[in-house]
């Protein structure tokens, strides 16, 4: 598996796959071929059904300056669902042509080139053969990946930094996001009525969804987020870094908890997939759910058994959910969606602390995991963030 830091990836909204992975695949496509007189860049799939919303043609734009690349949006399929082919042009003809896979999470894949990034820095494949290691070797999932990567740490913090940012700057902005669905910012209004309520209970959901919702619209407006694992499902563990913050824990056990929420998205990036248009949002949503579960449980003292407990709640009880982001916008369902899994994740890892108690878990998160692969090549592509079915064809744009 990956080092960690090609699961959390600091960079611009709404979308990991669409944005972010856009923008490095053009610059990557730039550093093999830097003096081209004019550019040119197709999208095909995914990328070219909701580019618009998602802002792939201002990123590419953006990148190579709107004067000195054309952007074409062809609906015909591709090798993959989110593919990028990219030329120069000189004189008006194509010349070194590349293409390009966004893959999920901001990382991509270039058709022809193997090994661009290291794909052995964990040598374990899945969470089995990890929790394995770790009772032979006696560590907890935190302990494991400090000994696969000696030098993640300070990385680890600058992401719970940046997590803290987003939620923190999120929670003070007002207006509406961008796009033609005119939504209003709510995240600093939903932190107003938790301050104001008076059951502990509500107060705590309202706290972490406010947090939620603060992660996401900045992601909405394009600012600088935290891929966890993906931009579109963002907000989960940006919300939970924020709100175990609020109750006393560390930095660095912040920054331990992401190691262990790392190994939880890693799984499924090796096994699986994270990208809503090939798996649907069980991906993207139903990974960071895990993630949160996983985070939630190291930092409530569980041990790995029981962690693996909760990841697993957190992907199961999201198998089938389909990706329809109205008007191609990552706004609804997108921005709720983290509202209402953030506290799947903290129900999950109470379901672990104490059912946990009681009975062994007979799903394992591998088993969860290879359902979650199927279930998604199951799923119609309309509903696999094509915003051609689903809620993108009930919901109008105005």
């Amino acid at each position: 598996m990956e080092s960690l830091r090609e699961l959390y990836r600091i960079g611009p909204g709404p979308s990991s796959s669409h944005s972010l992975g856009v923008r490095n695949a053009c610059v990557f496509y730039h550093s093999l071929y830097p003096n081209q007189q004019h550019y040119l860049v197709e999208l095909y799939g995914s990328l070219a059904l909701t580019g618009k919303g998602h802002m792939s043609d201002k990123v590419i734009q953006d990148y190579f300056g709107q004067d000195h690349v054309d952007v074409l949006f062809k609906r015909e399929s591709a090798a993959h669902p989110n593919t990028m082919i990219l030329y120069g042009l000189e004189n008006g003809k194509r010349i070194n042509k590349v293409t390009i896979y966004s893959i999920g999470g901001g990382a991509i894949e270039v058709e022809g080139m193997e090994n661009i990034v290291d794909k052995n820095v964990y040598p374990q494949r899945n969470l089995s053969e990890i929790l394995d290691y770790c009772q032979e070797k006696n560590l907890s999932l935190a302990d494991y990946v400090y000994s696969c990567e000696s030098d993640i740490k300070p990385y680890l913090l600058e992401i719970v930094e940046q997590m803290l940012l987003v939620v923190e700057d999120g929670l003070t902005k007002q207006g509406y996001l961008p796009g033609e669905l005119h939504l209003q910012k709510i995240a600093k209004e939903i932190y107003q009525k938790a301050l104001e309520c008076n059951d502990v209970a509500t107060k705590d959901k309202l706290f972490v969804t406010a947090y939620a919702y603060a992660a996401m619209e900045q992601s909405s407006c394009g600012e600088f987020v935290v891929t966890a694992p993906t931009l579109g499902s963002s907000g989960i563990v940006s919300a939970l870094v924020k709100y175990y913050f609020e109750r006393g824990k560390s930095k660095e056990e912040l920054a331990d908890g992401l190691a262990v929420a790392g190994v939880i998205g890693n799984v499924v990036k090796t096994n699986a997939t994270i990208s809503g248009a090939v798996g649907g949002c069980q991906a993207e949503i139903g990974t960071a759910c895990a993630m949160g579960a996983a985070f939630a449980s190291y930092l409530e003292g569980l041990d790995n058994k029981r962690i693996e407990y909760a990841a697993e709640i957190g992907m199961e009880h999201n198998l089938g959910l389909t990706c329809d982001p109205v008007g191609g916008y990552v706004q609804i369902p997108c921005i709720e969606r983290n509202g209402v899994g953030v506290l799947r994740s903290l129900d999950a890892m109470n379901y672990a602390k104490y059912l946990g108690q009681i009975k062994d878990n007979k799903v394992s998160f591998d088993m969860v995991v290879e359902v979650m692969n199927y279930t998604g090549k199951k799923i119609p592509v309309e509903l696999k963030e094509t915003s051609l079915g689903g809620l993108a064809i009930e919901v109008k744009t105005e």
